[in-house]
C-alpha cells in the first residue's frame, strides 16, 4: 500500500470518527433537553415547559384527529393547565429514550393521574420530538385514544 493511500485512508477514518463524535454530541444534548422537559412536566411548570418550543412548534396527537396544527405558547400553557385541572396528580414516567440523529428524539413514557372522581389512568405514550435549534419545533403524538 502506496504512503499516499494509507494518507486518504487515515484522513477519512478521522473524518468519520469526528462527525461520529459531533453526532454523538448532538444527540446527548438533545437527550438532556428532553430528561429537562418530562422533569418541567412533572413540576407542572407549564410556562417553563412552553418556552422550550419554537413559536412556529407544531403538534400533531389524537384529539387533533391526527392533524397537524400550530400552538401559541399561550395555547400549550392553556391546554396544560386544563389537564392538570382535570388529573392533578398528572406524572409522565420516561421508559426510554431514543435520539435518532441530529434533529429527532424518540420517548416512550406512561402517563398517569387520577381524575376528580378518583378513576386513575394510565396511558401508554410515544412522542416523536423534532429540534432545531434547541427548541421543539415538532411535537407529534401517539396513543390509544380509546
Amino acid at each position: 500500500m502506496s504512503v499516499k493511500t494509507l494518507l486518504v485512508l487515515l484522513i477519512s477514518s478521522l473524518f468519520f470518527l469526528s462527525c461520529q463524535s459531533e453526532t454523538s454530541q448532538v444527540e446527548q444534548a438533545n437527550k438532556e433537553l428532553i430528561n429537562k422537559y418530562f422533569s418541567l412536566f412533572n413540576q407542572h411548570d407549564w410556562k417553563a415547559l412552553s418556552e422550550m418550543y419554537a413559536d412556529s412548534a407544531e403538534f400533531k396527537d389524537p384529539t387533533s384527529g391526527m392533524k397537524v396544527i400550530k400552538k401559541s405558547k399561550a395555547q400549550f400553557i392553556e391546554e396544560y393547565s386544563g389537564l392538570q385541572e382535570q388529573f392533578p396528580d398528572v406524572h409522565d414516567q420516561v421508559v426510554n429514550v431514543y435520539p435518532s440523529g441530529e434533529h429527532h428524539v424518540v420517548v416512550e413514557f406512561i402517563s398517569t393521574g387520577t381524575g376528580a372522581d378518583q378513576k386513575k389512568f394510565e396511558l401508554q405514550i410515544v412522542v416523536i420530538f423534532r429540534l432545531e435549534n434547541g427548541k421543539i419545533v415538532e411535537d407529534f403524538t401517539y396513543y390509544d385514544n380509546f
